[in-house]
């Protein structure tokens, strides 16, 4: 009877465990690739998408979209017609990243907007895109409390939402909750872009010698990273190099 009781416990416990992995894929819009291999596979299934889309933090090659490069405008004709053709969340989000990558913000805006509804009203891609293009619309408050909504996940910690969020609270007249939200982005050998966007936000307080360790530091750091790291943050190293040109002149006496 005991061993028929255990039995039941797990059964419960990988029920609860394929429903946590499935609202999450949900929101994220991504059930239709993971629904199967939750279900298909329990247990095995479950831990491999908490790996693959909570857990890890693997550096992606990003992958080059030639038709992007070559021609913007025939990629987002393209992505139109399919969701002319076919109306659903995942073309329209497609429609709006391009759109959000070709500078057509507001058109952008839109579609983030009209697709965060039903299952979809949390979906975390979305919100995190819909803060870059607030930003770039300068509608600093709007970042603010979408920030707050995304704040707890773990993803949020590193991505480039919570750095924008730093940046709105500066530009919303709020300089010390922005500074914590920098501190919290700081580490050894990680993070060279929020470091660097630190290190400005310290520059335009006149905390010139503050700035200079934090772009001083990241460039100590440099030589220690393996050729893919150094790689993939070439240019927050370069931004660094500059701004210590420029602290250098101001520092010089007249």
């Amino acid at each position: 009877m005991g061993m028929f009781f255990g039995i039941g416990n797990y059964y419960y416990i990988i029920m609860i465990l394929d429903a946590i992995c499935i609202i999450h894929s949900s929101r994220r819009g991504t059930q239709q690739k993971w629904m199967w291999i939750i279900l298909a596979i329990p247990v095995f299934g479950c831990l491999y998408y908490i790996y693959s889309e909570i857990l890890t933090n693997r550096i992606r090659t990003p992958k080059i979209n030639v038709e992007a490069v070559i021609n913007p405008g025939a990629k987002i004709k393209r992505l139109e017609n399919e969701l002319r053709f076919t109306d659903t969340f995942a073309n329209r989000v497609a429609l709006a990243d391009a759109y959000l990558e070709a500078g057509l913000t507001d058109k952008a805006i839109e579609l983030y907007q009209n697709s965060l509804t039903g299952a979809f009203a949390e979906n975390e891609h979305v919100q995190a895109q819909l803060i870059v293009a607030y930003f770039e619309k300068g509608m600093y408050n709007e970042v603010i409390p979408i920030a707050k909504r995304l704040y707890k996940l773990p993803q949020f910690a590193r991505s480039k939402a919570h750095i924008i969020y730093a940046r709105a609270l500066e530009l919303t007249g709020q300089p010390e909750l922005a500074e914590n939200e920098f501190k919290l982005m700081k580490g050894r050998y990680s993070y060279f872009e929020p470091r660097y966007e630190y290190g400005m936000f310290l520059s335009r307080a006149d905390r010139g010698d503050e700035a200079w360790q934090i772009f001083t530091d990241m460039l100590n750091e440099q030589p220690q990273l393996s050729p893919v790291e150094r790689k993939s943050n070439k240019a927050w190293f370069a931004k660094a190099k500059d701004e210590l040109k420029r602290l250098s002149v101001e520092r010089k006496p007249a």
